[in-house]
This record gives structure tokens, C-alpha cells and sequence, in this order.
């Protein structure tokens, strides 16, 4: 039914009741040729999720691409697909090939402002709304969230219709979701004929207390004519303007209590009764040439099989992905420091051409296997790690097709995934060790198309609750609610609550020891440079293009607990506590990781009143080839693990890498802490100096500014003195060194809270080491001298 070259035409048929479990008719299609494009180039599995467009203003913001001929190669190595929308439960559209999508968006060709949308012959659509008439009345009016934009955006109510997640069979990919208290399966394929060619839509759909109504296509203003054709009937659509085919729709069968109903809008749906009994439909879509060429078409629909039973295929199949990749150890950078790096190498050159931008890990229990997931939708395991040395690693995928995942947890030996769509649980349902079903454990992200909106980290609290960052819109105002905001989720995936709001950029999160949360946020618009907040529920954190409930941002936001300018790092990723005592001197401190910059830092904070605030300086780590996103400590060999990607404006440009980083033993000479007092700034190291050189007031230099925050991207420096442009340096008047030579007191005269210090120094510790490095500090308020007095006689005095 699919004229190759005909345009702009599709038909539609149904196909009886009759029960039955054979497959539908497949043609292998080959792996396309190798363009040397990595995001053209790889194998995404039998499906491919992101914000998909078919036409201007229908945009499947969760759509599923299903690739419905059965081959080798992927979804992007086939010729027919279907996209499904999760939000609305419709069927966004049908398409053939040669062309799959226009690969425009950030993770795929790295463009900005861009979007994928498909491409080639368009069979079928059906506009934005829901894909089955509410339960109650029937009704397609679409009652989601109601973006600023005019637009409506999120799932359905769950007592509408509740997507459940996929399941796969080798190559084949099963639907689930609810409608009111009917459970659906739906199996998309493609059958043929020596004279036809037809998409196909197969469902399962269980007792129902209410009678259904199904979207199943539709053409603006152009009511479909319902016409008999010998045993078939033929629906008809007046022939556009400009088109030399006819538009026509088939009906193959009339299952009992269905009905077709035809509207004045150009939708064709159809009616299913109320009842105890399952119902099994199976609906053809086609393009007709003309009328001429209904015969061939309904001929197909005489002879198609009947309506399959999909349970079968809902407990696993095949494997996809049996072959494990060995992987060796590499050193990264110096070994004669107190910390080593030991490359995790990934394996880059796979059978599957899968691009290794690593975005999240977490461990199994036992330390020794990792789950992986990649910017490009893939999750790994990797076996082989935890060990005193470190020497072979074997990786196997085990899953495919994710939107853009930024987050991963494991939780009860089950892997969660967090993309941009929703928080994915993983399961393997027949123990080859590839995940069967893709459950939808929470899906009420609020997603548009716009590239920015970066759904990042996955973390849970004591209590087992969810937690993670989703992104504002980049130099545009807030559309939906959950723009640039923490979201915390219950325990059993049902609800999902807004924390705290105001975030441009997040990349990441932890939760602290007392329940709040560490959280970066990146230089851009109202955001006057990069900063780390330490954030509590309700607050309101700055980025004016954030969701307001009141529509306006307000006048004062909750200061980070410290500035960090781009120079320093141009874009930070997570934060996380040092949980191990084996990782050197810094249990229960603060690390930041680096996207921009490649380097992990130490924090130093202190809080004094209510406000934390502190200072950052870089870890003696070499920096790594790649943008680092997230970390953990191994609990087995308490070193800590790290992965990260480039996929943005980063200083690092390796694809992707995972890493331990793993303490020698050997002495580490830096600050520890860091304090701002009345008198000056006292810094604390962990080993001792010399006195001699440390009292030297010309080995520190000091200065300090301010930003503005404005509409503006990021801020020039101003100076504290005048409010000029640039930054005043500071007269260190003398320094005071502790007894036990492992703390300084800067004295400073003029004293005053800042956004923005510097202190950069040149010293030498007691056994000769040197130590030459710089703090970007923050200070929101001075503490009182006094408990320094018997450290640094005089102070105060």
C-alpha cells in the first residue's frame, strides 16, 4: 500500500479478531554504510527516544521512533517507522524511508536552538493531543499542564491513560500503557505484498469498565467519506489541492463492538465497546496512488494474518548484545604523586559503532560491576573493577534507545536511569543479562524540544526517594513549571514534587549529610558566573528565565555558597562528599568535578551564622582529556570512581572516559580549610609549613571584586572600591603562623564580604616541598576573631 514517491497520501485499514501468534511478515534491511559521523554511524537499537517533530506545531516531545521492518543495524538502518508519543499515548506518525531523521540537535550533530524531526515519506499522523478519548465521556480535549507558550506539555492524568513502558522481543518492540482500567499492548510492524506495503499497528487491549475511543489518524479539515468496497470498506478523503493521488482509508474487518467514527476536523477514530472479554485489533496504514489501487491494497488486508497475542513477547527474547568487549588499564598522567589516575578504558570500537559519552555510573554491591550510561542512550556494565590493581575489564550493553541519559542509580541490585523523558527502571526478564523491559517508574517530566533542558543526576535519600535537576531554557523565558528546578520524587514513582527553583544550568547533584543538596549551576544569562549552591526546599536561586509561579522572578535570591569565575572552571558538573578514609586527608570534604575544565577541586566551606560559604582550589589530579560529569567511592577499595563526556563548549574534547582516581599514601601539600575572619584569612594545611616563608607577607597575593547580575551572559569584574570595571588588590599587612606550622592568618586590613577573592601563594612545606597554587574564595560574612586568639597570638588584641 506504500507507493514508493507518492507524497502526502496514507490509508488506513483493520484487520479482524480472529487470535493468533504469528509474527508479522519481515524484510531484513542492512546496516547502512559508515558516513564517519559517530551520532549517523551508530546502531541506537530497535528504537530511539527524543523530541521528535513531524510537521511545524506536532512535536512528539517523548517520542519513541520504532523501526517496523525487522533487521540488522538499528532503528536508523530501516526504511519504515512509527513514532509514538508517551505524554499523549498517540501515535505521532508513520513514515518510510530511505531518510530516518534529520539528526539536528545537540547530542547528535552538536547544533544549538535545533531539534530532530523526521524525514521521508510521511504516511500517517496525528496532531498533538491525546491518542485515546478520555475514559469518562470521550472527550480529546487535552487537559496537561498548560504551558506559558500556549501549549500543553507532560503526560496525561493517570486515570486517562498511564504509559507503562516497552518491551522487547529480539528486535520487536511492545508497548504498554493503561487506558482508564484497561491495560493495552501494542505491537507496531510492517507487512507486505508482491503489490503492497503497509504499517501496522497491532493491539492487546484488556476488559475495560468504559467504552474507548482510539485516535488513528487524522488530515486537517478533511473528514474522511466511509465508502463500501465490495467486503472492505474504503474511507475516502477529498483530494488536496495540488495532489494528483487520492488520500484513502480501508477497513479490513469490522471487529465486534467496534465502530468508526469520522469527524468534521479530519480525524478518523475508532469506537470499542465496554466489556469483560480482551479485544485484539489489528490496523494497517498505506498510501494509495488512487482509487485505482484500493484492490491491491484491501488484497493485503484480505490476506494479513490475524491479530497476534502480545503477551508472549512480554518475557524477553533473543539477545541483541551477547558479545562482552575486554578492556585493559592505562595510566592517565603522573604515578609519582599522592594520586593516580587509572583509565577504565571504554570500549570506543564496538560491534554496535556505540559513541562512549559517558554520562552516569553507579555500583553494584560488591564494588566489582558498574553500570555505565552513555549521552547517546545506551546503559553498559563493566566488570572488573574494585581491586587493590586494577588490570582487565569486560563491558556488555545491556541497553539502548534512552533520551539523553544524565543520570544513573542503583538501587536494590535494579538499575534507574534518568532521561530527559522520564526515570526508567530497568529488568531482565530472562536472565541473558539484557534489559527485556523498559518500565517507566516516573514520566512527569515536563518536556519541550528546546535543547538546554537538561534532565541531570540521579540521586535518593535515606527514605528511598528520587532526586534530580532539569534544566532552564537557554536566553528564552520558562515554558513549563519544572524549568530550572530541583524535583524530588517519591519512593513508588507516583509523585513528583518541586523543591526549589531558579537553576539555568544544573549539571548534577548530591544530598548532604543533613538533608539539603549541593548543586552547580553554570555562567549564562542572570547568572553572573558559575556557582555552587547549597540549596534547601523553596528556595530561589537566581536564573531570571526560570518558572516563576507568580510569573515574575523575585527581587533577591539565596547566595551560592561560592562564586567560581570561568577562568577557574567554565563549567562545573557534581559535587560530592569525601565518604572514604582511604582517599587521603579529606574524609567528610567537598569535591567539585569539572565538565569545562577536566580537573576535580576541593571545596573548603565554612558556615558562619546561616550562611555557608568558601573557596575552591584544584586537587593535585592531572586533568583529564574530558569534560568529568559524575563520581563515586568504591566502597570495596574506597577510591573514587569517574566518568564524564564532551558533547558541549568544553576545554576537554576526548568523546568520553571513565577513571579511578587512587590515593598513593604519598603526603598531599594543600589548604584544608579555609576561613574569612574580621582580621584577614586563615588557612589551614595539611601539612606543616615553613615558618619562614610562610610569615612572609610578599609570598600571598590577594584580590577581590564583584558581578552583576543581569539579563546580560555572565559579568565583567567590578571593583568593591569604586565600582569600576575590574578587581582590587588587596595589601596582605603581615602574616601570622600557627605553632605547629599548619595554619596561616593573612591579616588584611579592610575586611568586608565579597563575591569574588582570589589568593594565590608560593610557599614551601617543612621537607622541602613546594607549593605554588590559587583559591577562589567567596565571602558572604566575617566571622568573629576570637576563636583564633590562642592559635595566632595578637588577633584581636
Amino acid at each position: 500500500m506504500i507507493a514508493r514517491g507518492v507524497t502526502a497520501l496514507w490509508a488506513v485499514m483493520v484487520a479482524g479478531t480472529t487470535l493468533s501468534t504469528a509474527p508479522a511478515t519481515a524484510q531484513e534491511s542492512q546496516t547502512p554504510s559508515v558516513v564517519g559521523q559517530e551520532w549517523i554511524d551508530m546502531n541506537y537499537g530497535p528504537f530511539l527516544t527524543t523530541a521528535t517533530e513531524v510537521a511545524k506545531g506536532n512535536i512528539a516531545y517523548k517520542g519513541i521512533s520504532i523501526r517496523l521492518d525487522q533487521g540488522e543495524g538499528g532503528v536508523s538502518a530501516g526504511n519504515e517507522f512509527m513514532l509514538f508519543d508517551t505524554d499523549t499515548l498517540r501515535y505521532a506518525a508513520g513514515w518510510v524511508g530511505p531518510q530516518f531523521l534529520n539528526w539536528r540537535s545537540i547530542v547528535y550533530d552538536g547544533s544549538h536552538q535545533t531539534h530532530v524531526a523526521i524525514r521521508g515519506q510521511t504516511v500517517f499522523s496525528n496532531p498533538v493531543g491525546p491518542g485515546w478519548g478520555r475514559p469518562e465521556d470521550g472527550s480529546f480535549e487535552d487537559r496537561r499542564v498548560l504551558g506559558r507558550d500556549g501549549r500543553r506539555y507532560g503526560p496525561l492524568r493517570r486515570d486517562w491513560g498511564h504509559w507503562k513502558g516497552l518491551y522487547l522481543h529480539g528486535n520487536r518492540v511492545v508497548l504498554s500503557y493503561t487506558v482508564g482500567d484497561a491495560e493495552v499492548l501494542e505491537l507496531p510492524g510492517v507487512e507486505r505484498s508482491e503489490d503492497a506495503t503497509a504499517l501496522v499497528r497491532t493491539l492487546n487491549i484488556g476488559p475495560r469498565s468504559r467504552d474507548l475511543i482510539l485516535q488513528v489518524a487524522h488530515q486537517a479539515g478533511n473528514k474522511p467519506e466511509i465508502r463500501e468496497c465490495g467486503s472492505r470498506q474504503i474511507g475516502v478523503y477529498a483530494q488536496p489541492p495540488g495532489m494528483n493521488t487520492v488520500p484513502a482509508i480501508a477497513l479490513a474487518g469490522k471487529p465486534m463492538g467496534t465502530a468508526w467514527l469520522a469527524s468534521d476536523d479530519g480525524s478518523l477514530r475508532l469506537s470499542i465497546s465496554a466489556g469483560s472479554d480482551p479485544v485484539r485489533l489489528k490496523i494497517l496504514y498505506g498510501l494509495i496512488a488512487d482509487n485505482d489501487a484500493v484492490e491491491p491494497f484491501a488484497a493485503l488486508v484480505r490476506t494479513s494474518s490475524p491479530p497476534m497475542d502480545l503477551e508472549p513477547l512480554t518475557h524477553g527474547g533473543p539477545p541483541r548484545w551477547s558479545e562482552k568487549i575486554k578492556t585493559k588499564v592505562t595510566a592517565l598522567g603522573p604515578t609519582d604523586g599522592p594520586y593516580i589516575i587509572e583509565t577504565i578504558t571504554p570500549p570506543t570500537k564496538n560491534p554496535y559503532r556505540s559513541w562512549m559519552r559517558l554520562g552516569a555510573f553507579d555500583f553494584f554491591p560488591g564494588g566489582k560491576r558498574a553500570a555505565v550510561c552513555t549521552w547517546m542512550g545506551d546503559v553498559w556494565i563493566v566488570d572488573g573493577l574494585g581491586g587493590e590493581q586494577l588490570d582487565e575489564f569486560t563491558w556488555q550493553r545491556i541497553a539502548t534507545g534512552l533520551y539523553q541519559p544524565l543520570g544513573l542509580k542503583i538501587v536494590n541490585d535494579t538499575v534507574y536511569v534518568l532521561g530527559r523523558d522520564q526515570i526508567t527502571r530497568l529488568h531482565d526478564l530472562n536472565g541473558d543479562g539484557e534489559t527485556d523491559f523498559y518500565e517507566n517508574f516516573n514520566n512527569d517530566h515536563q518536556v519541550t524540544e528546546h535543547f538546554h533542558e537538561f534532565a541531570s543526576g540521579l540521586e535518593t535519600d535515606a527514605e528511598g526517594n528520587f532526586y534530580y535537576m532539569k534544566g532552564g531554557r537557554h536566553a528564552l523565558d520558562a515554558v513549563v513549571p519544572q524549568h530550572g528546578s530541583l524535583l524530588k520524587v517519591s519512593k513508588d514513582g507516583r509523585r513528583t514534587e518541586k523543591l526549589a527553583y531558579g537553576f539555568r544550568a544544573p549539571n548534577g547533584l548530591s544530598i548532604t549529610p543533613n538533608g539539603s543538596f549541593l548543586i552547580s549551576d553554570q555562567e549564562g544569562h542572570w547568572t553572573p558566573a558559575n556557582r555552587i549552591n547549597l540549596v534547601k526546599p523553596g528556595g530561589y536561586y537566581g536564573y531570571g528565565w526560570a518558572y516563576h509561579d507568580s510569573g515574575a522572578a523575585p527581587a533577591t535570591y539565596v547566595p551560592p555558597l561560592c562564586w567560581i569565575p570561568p577562568q577557574f572552571d567554565r563549567s562545573p558538573a557534581e559535587q560530592l562528599f569525601v565518604t572514604s578514609k582511604k582517599w587521603g586527608p579529606f574524609e567528610g570534604r567537598i569535591l567539585s568535578l569539572s565538565y569545562g575544565t577536566g580537573n576535580i577541586s576541593l571545596v573548603l566551606h565554612e558556615q558562619v551564622g546561616d550562611q555557608v560559604q568558601g573557596g575552591l582550589l584544584y586537587m593535585p589530579i592531572a586533568v583529564f582529556p574530558t569534560g568529568i560529569m559524575r563520581a563515586r567511592f568504591n566502597s570495596v577499595d574506597g577510591q573514587l570512581y569517574a566518568c564524564g563526556l564532551f558533547g558541549w563548549s568544553s576545554n576537554r574534547t576526548r568523546p568520553g572516559g571513565f577513571y579511578r582516581i587512587r590515593y598513593t599514601g604519598r603526603k598531599v601539600y594543600m589548604p584544608s580549610a579555609l576561613h574569612a575572619i574580621e582580621r584577614g584569612m586563615v588557612l589551614e594545611f595539611t601539612e606543616p609549613l615553613d615558618p619562614r616563608r610562610a610569615g612572609r607577607p610578599g609570598a600571598y597575593k590577594v584580590e577581590r571584586w564583584e558581578y552583576r547580575r543581569s539579563a546580560n551572559y555572565g559579568s565583567k569584574d567590578y571593583r568593591l572600591s569604586d565600582g569600576s570595571e575590574g578587581r582590587d588588590a588587596l595589601t596582605v599587612e603581615s602574616v601570622q603562623v600557627s605553632e605547629d606550622g599548619k595554619s596561616v592568618l593573612l591579616e588584611i586590613p579592610d575586611m568586608k564580604p565579597c563575591m569574588q577573592m582570589r589568593i594565590r601563594y608560593r610557599l614551601q612545606a617543612v621537607d622541602g616541598a613546594r607549593l605554588s597554587q590559587e583559591i577562589y574564595n567567596t565571602i558572604h560574612a566575617l566571622g568573629d576573631d576570637a576563636p583564633y586568639r590562642e592559635r595566632f597570638p595578637g588577633v584581636g588584641g
